[in-house]
């Protein structure tokens, strides 16, 4: 069973590196850190713009310029709304916010930085992410974890929204 979840993960992750070429395939990558020294769990997701851009679109019924000059301070204050509906970490079994800091641009996808502040040692991370998920059932997001020297990964989809890694 491992090793046909492991397989099937490498297959996305190198379907999800060509599809920043082709961007046929809807997937977001987001990579999650714990710096003991902060004690900060700081998290950096990669989403498609365009997507992103249409699913806000879809729910708000009114046209969104995430990432071009006319993106608007609302726009900015909707986008963390909808990130924090539709992700969310639970450390050691306790919920934590995270805290949005910036964005940036690359090409077609936007970088999202987040902070969990305030915490000293995990255990385990149950983490959920819907993104998406109300405009596109086929997005898939891709979790990478370091905590503590020890790397985990897991893949999210709309049948499968959430996972626990325990460190």
């Amino acid at each position: 069973m491992k090793n046909k979840r492991f397989l099937l993960f490498l297959i996305v992750c190198s379907l999800a590196i060509s599809s920043f070429e082709m961007h046929k395939f809807y997937v977001s990558v987001t990579q999650i850190n714990f710096a003991q020294d902060k004690k900060a769990i700081q998290i950096t997701s990669r989403i498609f713009i365009d997507d992103l851009n249409n699913a806000l679109e879809k729910k708000h019924k009114k046209k969104f310029y995430i990432g071009s000059t006319k993106e608007s301070v609302e726009e900015i204050q909707i986008l963390k709304n909808y990130f924090s509906e539709n992700f969310s970490i639970k450390v050691n079994s306790k919920s934590k916010p995270t805290v949005y800091l910036d964005k940036e641009i690359e090409d077609d996808v936007i970088i999202l930085y987040h902070v969990i502040r305030d915490v000293s040692k995990i255990n385990s991370l149950e983490i959920k992410n819907t993104t998406l998920f109300d405009f596109l059932p086929e997005q898939q997001h891709i979790i990478h974890t370091q905590i503590s020297g020890k790397k985990l990964s897991a893949l999210l989809t709309f049948e499968n929204r959430e996972e626990l890694l325990k460190y």
